[in-house]
């Protein structure tokens, strides 16, 4: 998803706002290139757009301005023609509407709830796009769709409440390996690869295949995935999917061995670029691997 980013206020504490918005439009199952405007503001510019727009004179955390108009009941999923109707050429996606987001309103929320100006930075962000994505919470049974959406987003990008537990489906960690081959850097293979590697913990890291000029220090998607969780203290493993612009990318032998050193089991989703999927096994891509057991007994 393509982010306008405005910041109109000197903001602390750092979301991944990149991350949040494919993670938003995975679960809502959109695969078409979205745009959206975000704003991050104050509460008097928010109260005075609340005035203009609303006719309210105060402040609010989040604010929402769709340019789709969705039929009752529907959401962008099932309204591709709407969403193509509002495609930019010159951002390279459907744009979807605005949102500005109060970072006075976010660091006192987040006080109050006892999270981090973080997470609260990246709700508010998930809350403004479902509703640029049709949902709403004006009745009790639409605010617990909405709701579970936001906390599922928020889980696939590692941001959810401890409470909260939302299992990634193998449709959505493939669009994340979709979404994560945008990324990448291939001027010499012209081969982008993604990958989406699930923790046994639920959050889902993202990795792009980084090429250079000496080709020996290129690194493939699979490893950018795994190194990235793996500093960030994860060492348990259930799934991965790898996403390519072009044929099966099934992990190289370099990738399956550092995999192996922490899932030995792990299950390998694989989508070409023409949406072909194939499911398998390390087990059945490294038969007889070599790991910690062998080594430390």
């Amino acid at each position: 998803m393509k982010i306008e980013w405005e910041q109109r206020v000197a903001a602390q504490a750092f979301a991944p706002f990149d991350l949040v918005a494919s993670c938003c439009q995975a679960a809502e199952g959109v695969t078409q290139p979205l745009a959206v405007h975000v704003i991050l503001t104050d509460d008097e510019d928010i109260r005075t757009v609340n005035a203009q727009f609303r006719g309210i004179d105060r402040s609010t955390d989040v604010l929402s301005f769709p340019t789709v108009n969705y039929p009752s009941g529907k959401t962008a999923r099932s309204c591709e023609k709407r969403l193509r109707a509002e495609y930019d050429p010159e951002l390279g996606g459907c744009m979807i509407g605005d949102i500005l987001i109060s970072y006075e309103h976010a660091q006192a929320q987040a006080a109050e709830y006892g999270h981090s100006v973080r997470r609260e930075l990246c709700y508010l962000f998930a809350h403004g796009l479902f509703h640029l994505m049709g949902y709403d919470h004006m009745e009790p049974e639409e605010q617990k769709e909405m709701r579970s959406m936001e906390e599922k987003a928020l889980h696939m990008a590692g941001i959810s409440r401890e409470e909260t537990t939302s299992p990634v489906s193998d449709e959505e960690l493939l669009q994340l390996a979709q979404f994560a081959l945008k990324n990448s850097y291939s001027p010499y293979s012209h081969y982008p690869v993604g990958a989406a590697l699930l923790s046994l913990s639920g959050r889902v890291y993202l990795g792009c295949n980084i090429e250079n000029a000496s080709f020996g220090l290129t690194n493939c998607a699979e490893r950018t995935a795994l190194f990235k969780a793996v500093s960030e203290g994860e060492h348990e493993f259930t799934t991965i999917a790898i996403a390519s612009a072009g044929s099966m990318p099934y992990p190289c032998g370099a990738c399956r061995q550092a995999l192996n050193e922490f899932a030995p089991n792990l299950r390998v989703l694989v989508i070409d670029g023409e949406g072909h999927v194939d499911k398998t096994t390390l087990p059945a891509l490294l038969p007889h691997g070599f790991g910690p057991k062998d080594v430390l007994g």
